[in-house]
């Protein structure tokens, strides 16, 4: 491992010095006389480089990824400059010889460009020296410099939105790190490539000036100092010297080309040719309207009609190749994903972890139920997606997602509805028959097998569909079996309502609050009740079936007893009373409330079991187990008594014994709200069904 390091070490020194000693080279060209053959071989590397730097800027995906070009472009700049510099020094110490007395990069290009006449090369100079200074250099030059620009006025806002997403969890330290640095890496590129570009414009006006002097310098010193004649002085200069400018000129034009795509790329990711033919060729409707534009000019008398046609059948091509293309590529995508989709799947059911996360709600259904009992499982979904809906509405707060499942371990015409993994209820169907619920009274005169209904145990007959008439026609309504499980589960939920409520559902009702709720909620939590605290009381209510959807009365309940009460209990017991009219209305028949009040008897039985602390505050319930055996049998038939008269009542009994009646009653009969006298609201009509004593 030390090998390896110290090896990689010499190599970067290596580099460096290698480095260092090519930017003294370009330097010591400036001062020192440099043979021609060292000339073309610079000539050669400048014209390599440009062609190097314009295939990078083409191919990188973004402009950071070129952030070195501002250094490349100076030092390609300055190595133009000082070869330039020792071609002017060959073309007027050795220009009498000949156009080869710089070289034959040199004598090349004035041969082949200008095709020996000076003239043409004067004209095809002056023509790059325009495109490069006009047009490509100057609009690089404002790309960057306004690009410079926005993006330092863009770095604050920047800024923000990576801590914004930092501190709403949604990235890392390490990823807002990177984002930061890279940040910081896109305004000093545009910056320096705002200062970079000059470079260019220095350029083309250092080339004029450079074979102005070639120019009359070579002149003066060829008719003064070496007696040539003032035309053959003229020819032979003018053409080193234009093509001197053009060796230069030619490589300075494909820098100044790639400084344009790199600092025009903007935000657009890809390589130059994705960015331009993708979106190019991305609307093959205009590549249409362009083929028949071009096929309208192949027919247009005396323009050539051969180009015009090879463009029709080209962008036409194109644009008919393109569509197909892309519907390939659409559909290869999909498979992919839908591959990927079918990995992670597999990985799901296959993962030790996922095994551990239980649903919260689950529907197992046996074999025959899940394959032809139920009618499918769309319309099922469907149902369940109603009643979920109906919940939220009634009880204020979105119950869990109700998973739908097959299971082999039960029997083939069961089901079994589970909370958060452990079975709650596990009942029998009967496919292709009909539920008639008869109650205490009498049955149909139809064939059937008696049982118990599942959400209430009320007795109920299994009846096949073809007496379903026949029963209708007795007085009856027969149930599909759809309806039956539905019914079963909404019961089942009704029953575990506290148990569904999590901190999470809480912290989302929270969230729709208003501000002004929100700010009562900061003033009580967590310095007089604590969240899970008041997760306590809202369960405390559902575990009664109290709805929580004035969530903002139940705050302000809160808010008043929390500074005098700490225990779940007592706060929920000042809730109830605050909240009496809504209760009073989920109760009410026509506007009537029907209870069943306790009786003195018992009343007084409860107060004295009540064991109470100096400050009058209840802190122990103490009474006899025959007393409640006894009132639990008494209880028992006074309500199955008025059950069967009235649907809805509710239990009346002294405030401080309330939960203690529950407590018993609940037993017994679940369902059956147990009021207290300071819960019945004012101006509620009240029709009384009697005690129990």
């Amino acid at each position: 491992m030390a090998l390896v390091e110290a090896i990689g070490l010499e190599r970067r020194t290596q580099r460096d010095f290698g480095f260092a000693a090519g930017i003294v080279a370009i330097l010591a060209i400036l001062f020192l006389p440099i043979p021609a053959v060292l000339i073309d071989i610079g000539l050669a590397f400048s014209i390599a480089l440009s062609v190097l730097i314009l295939m990078v800027a083409l191919w990188i995906q973004k402009p950071l990824e070129f952030s070195s070009f501002p250094t490349v472009l100076l030092i390609a700049t300055l190595l133009r400059l000082a070869l330039g510099i020792a071609t002017t020094r060959l073309i007027l110490s050795h220009g009498q010889n000949g156009v080869g007395a710089a070289g034959h990069v040199i004598q090349g290009f004035s041969q082949f460009v200008m095709s020996g006449d000076f003239v043409i090369g004067i004209v095809v100079f002056a023509i790059l020296i325009t495109v490069n200074f006009l047009v490509i250099t100057k609009g690089a030059t404002r790309i960057a410099e306004v690009g410079a620009r926005f993006t330092l006025d863009a770095i604050p806002g920047k800024q923000m939105a990576i801590d914004a997403d930092l501190n709403a969890g949604l990235i890392d330290d390490k990823e807002a790190q990177r984002r930061r640095r890279e940040l910081e890496e896109e305004s000093a590129f545009f910056g320096s490539m705002d200062g970079a570009s000059k470079f260019v414009r220095g350029e083309a006006v250092a080339s004029l000036i450079v074979i102005a002097v070639n120019i009359f310098g070579g002149i003066i010193i060829g008719t003064t100092r070496h007696g040539m004649p003032l035309s053959t002085a003229a020819d032979v200069f003018t053409k080193l010297s234009v093509g001197d400018g053009l060796v230069s000129q030619i490589p300075a034009l494909v820098v100044s080309l790639a400084a344009g795509l790199l600092v025009s790329k903007g935000g657009t990711r890809g390589t130059a040719e994705q960015a331009v033919l993708g979106q190019l060729g991305a609307y093959p409707r205009a590549l249409a309207v362009a083929a028949a534009l071009m096929l309208l000019f192949a027919l247009v008398p005396g323009l050539p009609f051969l180009p015009f046609v090879a463009l029709s059948a080209l962008l036409g091509s194109i644009a008919y190749v393109i569509p197909r293309r892309a519907a390939e590529k659409r559909a290869v995508e999909a498979a992919k994903a839908a591959a990927e989709e079918e990995r992670k799947q597999a990985a799901s059911r296959d993962s030790v972890k996922d095994s551990l996360k239980t649903p919260e709600i689950e529907l197992c259904l046996g074999r025959h139920l899940s394959a032809q009992g139920l009618g499918g499982q769309a319309e099922l979904s469907h149902r369940v997606a109603k009643m979920r809906r109906k919940f939220a509405v009634q009880y204020g707060f979105v119950v869990p997602d109700i998973k739908l499942s097959d299971s082999l371990s039960l029997p083939p015409k069961s089901y079994q509805i589970r909370i958060h993994g452990t079975a709650a209820a596990t009942q029998e169907m009967r496919p292709g028959q009909a539920l008639v619920v008869v109650g205490e009274g009498p049955e149909p005169d139809v064939p059937g097998e008696e049982v118990r209904e599942p959400a209430f145990g009320m007795r109920a007959l299994w009846v096949m569909d073809s007496y379903a008439a026949e029963v209708r026609r007795a007085g009856f309504e027969p149930v599909d079996g759809t309806s039956v499980l539905l019914t079963h589960l909404s019961e089942v939920i009704r029953n575990n309502l506290p148990h569904l409520l999590s901190y999470k559902d809480m912290r989302a009702l929270i969230d729709r609050l208003d501000p002004e709720y929100k700010r009562l909620l900061e003033e009580i939590c967590p310095s007089q009740i604590s969240y899970s605290g008041l997760q306590a009381v809202l369960k405390l209510l559902l575990s009664e079936r109290v709805s929580i959807r004035n969530l903002h009365l139940i705050l302000e309940a809160i808010a008043e007893i929390s500074p005098h009460a700490r225990r779940a209990e007592q706060i929920a017991e000042h809730v109830r009373m605050r909240i009496a009219q809504q209760i009073c209305g989920d109760l009410a028949e026509d506007g009537t409330l029907s209870v069943l009040r306790l009786g003195s008897r018992w009343d007084l039985s409860f107060h004295q079991s009540l064991k109470r602390d100096a400050k009058g505050e209840v802190i122990e319930f103490d009474i006899d187990p025959r007393l409640v055996e006894q009132f639990g049998s008494e209880a028992a038939e006074a309500i199955r008594a008025r059950q069967r008269e009235t649907h809805v009542f509710a239990l009346v009994t002294a405030p401080d014994a309330r939960p203690y009646v529950r407590m018993i009653i609940e037993r017994i009969f679940p369902t059956l709200p147990v009021l207290s006298h300071l819960e019945i609201a004012r101006g509620v009509e009240i029709k009384s069904l009697g005690t129990i004593s």
